[in-house]
């Protein structure tokens, strides 16, 4: 057995079965020993920003790690970005980098590229297997260090020889590593927190968030002690909908999330870190936190903090009743297609059971809050806020769950980064719903202009934030990959179009001409 077969083997007996790739000619016995293996399933994105994006995205619904498939030093320099949102989303995933054989490296050939170094900037754990006798407890290794909480980005960098060369065997899965549980001193501190009165805001993230016992008994402290519930800025997932708590996101520019902030006396952490700026701005502090508020940790990122958040309710609020949110949706608007009617849209037709891949950036005023009364859903976010993650996501969400609707809701200007994301939709005939929010600009960096306090006419500028001369036609780029597009100038068509979509398997994109 060579070291390919052995390799693969042994990520599908440890449960990755789902292989996004890139591959070139390093990583051919790995593609060749696909045949031998039926139970891995790979899927071929044109880029490898679309198969490491894909892998986050499969990852934090599926639970468990994907592999990627990645072509020596410039291959996983083009995943970079999206491997960077994962890091930040703490998503479990397993890359495999091809090198040149051990021979060659000496030669320093035209792809030789440090690896190792670049692996370092976004992996927890990195390792490069030496001999084909090493690969499949190499491979074992990663997934355990992917797969043990808060969940990390581990990279096996696989020399061609040493996957090509016999003498190879399959290694047994590690046993998994269970999140530690906060000590009952900490719960008893918080608690006490809790009761002393002051304004305090419960400030959730991470495992807390992703289903409805933890968001539960975060919503029961609420009705008991006072508190006040908010989540992270870009949560990596988060269950939403009717018979939740409503759960208040941070907002994103810092003004707001000062103002949002505002007069809180203490922040308790449950499963996330205390909020920074995306961006240092003139004058500005680098934290919403107000100075003389103090921070606790209830529960550390990778510590059970479900149990703690249970255990929490159940010392500072035994009997309070939740407050929950009710069955509602919006009207479906009519006339003028904005963001806010877009957003209206999407409440009143968002299916059961759907999850949400959101990089609306600023074209997404009012989705959370028409869509929050919505049926049960899952919505996954721009964890890192490197732009051009969310057509893969919805594509590695689309495999993870292929019984459930994904509908993306996806700016134009970031679409463009991994246009090609498109194809594999088609390709796998995944149910995807794409609505391209197109308002002809990177909208966000006109605000970020704004905000820095950048001085000048913004003639020159403008032209480097303007997506017009010429517009992009996403209906036939769309159309050109094998997936059907329609184009949507009021919000009666996006309703009617978007209604259309979602009754078709497959996927399909529809384009919201926003004014």
């Amino acid at each position: 057995m060579n070291g390919a077969q052995a390799l693969i083997r042994t990520l599908v007996g440890a449960g990755v079965d789902v292989c996004f790739a890139n591959p070139g000619t390093s990583e051919m016995h790995f593609v060749a020993a696909l045949d031998d293996v039926a139970d891995m399933r790979a899927v071929l994105t044109l880029f490898e920003g679309v198969a490491t994006g894909a892998a986050d995205g499969y990852a934090r619904m599926a639970g468990r790690p994907a592999a990627t498939l990645l072509h020596l030093g410039p291959g996983m320099g083009n995943g970079l970005a999206n491997l960077h949102n994962a890091r930040r989303g703490r998503t479990p995933m397993v890359n495999v980098v091809g090198d040149h054989s051990r021979s060659h490296k000496r030669l320093d050939a035209p792809l030789e590229s440090d690896i190792d170094a670049v692996a370092g900037t976004v992996s927890g754990w990195v390792r490069r297997s030496l001999t084909p006798a090493d690969v499949a407890a190499d491979a074992a290794e990663a997934v355990a260090a992917a797969a043990a909480s808060p969940g990390t980005i581990a990279t096996l960098i696989l020399p061609a020889d040493v996957s090509w060369e016999d003498g190879a065997a399959v290694a047994d899965a590690l046993p998994g590593r269970p999140a530690p549980r906060v000590a009952p001193s900490v719960i008893e501190d918080v608690a006490a927190v809790l009761g002393a009165g002051e304004p305090t805001v419960l400030f959730l993230g991470g495992d807390v968030v992703v289903g409805e016992e933890g968001q539960l008994a975060a919503g029961q402290i609420a009705a008991g002690t006072g508190a006040r519930l908010m989540t992270e800025t870009f949560p990596a997932r988060t269950a939403r909908g009717a018979g939740l708590p409503d759960l208040t996101r941070l907002p994103y520019p810092p003004e707001t999330a000062i103002a949002a902030l505002a007069g809180t006396k203490h922040l308790v952490l449950a499963g996330a870190q205390a909020p920074v700026h995306f961006f240092g701005y003139p004058d500005v502090p680098g934290s919403p936190v107000p100075e003389d508020c103090t921070v606790h940790v209830l529960s550390a990122p990778g510590e059970d903090g479900v149990a703690a958040l249970r255990a929490l309710a159940d010392l500072a609020a035994p009997d309070a009743v939740p407050e929950l949110l009710e069955a509602s949706r919006p009207e479906l608007p009519s006339g003028e297609l904005t963001p806010r009617t877009m957003a209206a849209v999407i409440g009143a037709l968002l299916p059961e059971d759907a999850i949400v891949v959101d990089e609306a950036l600023t074209s997404g005023v009012g989705l959370n809050e028409l869509t929050s009364g919505a049926p049960r859903h899952d919505w996954l976010t721009l964890t890192g806020g490197a732009i051009g993650a969310g057509l893969p996501m919805a594509l590695g969400a689309a495999v993870a769950c292929p019984d459930r609707p994904v509908i993306g809701i996806q700016a134009d200007g970031s679409a463009m980064y991994t246009i090609s994301a498109l194809w594999s939709y088609a390709r796998e005939r995944c149910d995807v719903t794409t609505i391209v929010c197109d308002n002809g600009s990177y909208a966000i960096l006109e605000h970020e202009l704004s905000r820095v306090g950048a001085q000048g006419d913004g003639e020159r500028a403008g032209r480097l934030l303007d997506l017009g001369a010429p517009d992009l036609d996403f209906v036939a780029l769309a159309t050109g990959m094998g997936v059907p597009a329609t184009r949507a100038t009021t919000a009666d068509e996006l309703a009617d179009q978007l209604r259309t979509a979602l009754a078709e398997p497959g996927p399909h994109l529809v384009v919201a001409v926003l004014r």
